[in-house]
Parts: structure tokens; C-alpha cells; sequence
């Protein structure tokens, strides 16, 4: 299992990485989209790790990522 952070695709250009934007820190960053069997359009969820996006997702998909990533985060009870 990989650990894949969501982010939002902002722009696609060819032959250079893919611009996204970070749904937590309204960042943005190059990621590389080759493992992707088709080119996203903007406005698409990806799941990224390692600077490559692995996978599309759809919202509920990136929204239930990032909310296992804020549980990772939290301190333990007791």
C-alpha cells in the first residue's frame, strides 16, 4: 500500500509534468502524469505520490483521502 495525497490538476502541458494544486496548502507543484493511461483535464482529483500521479480520482474519493491523512496526523487519546 502507498500512502497517494490528493490534489486538484491545474494545468496539463505536453512533453513536461502536470501542474496541481494542493487541496491543504493552495501550493502548486509539477508532478509527473506518465503512469496515467490518459492525460487529466483540469479540474481533475489525482492521487500523487513521489511527484507522480498514480491514479483519477473523483472528490469523494480525494476527500476520504485526505481525511485518513488528517487522522495520521492527530495525536493519540490517552
Amino acid at each position: 500500500m502507498c500512502l497517494g495525497i490528493p490534489g486538484k490538476v491545474v494545468e496539463v502541458s505536453t512533453g513536461t509534468p502536470a501542474s496541481w494544486r494542493s487541496s491543504t496548502s493552495r501550493a502548486q507543484h509539477k508532478i509527473n502524469i506518465g503512469m496515467l493511461d490518459d492525460p487529466p483535464a483540469p479540474e481533475t482529483w489525482v492521487l500523487i505520490n513521489m511527484g507522480f500521479a498514480l491514479e483519477t480520482v473523483d472528490e469523494v474519493a480525494a476527500a476520504e483521502a485526505m481525511s485518513g491523512l488528517e487522522m495520521v496526523g492527530r495525536e493519540r487519546d490517552g
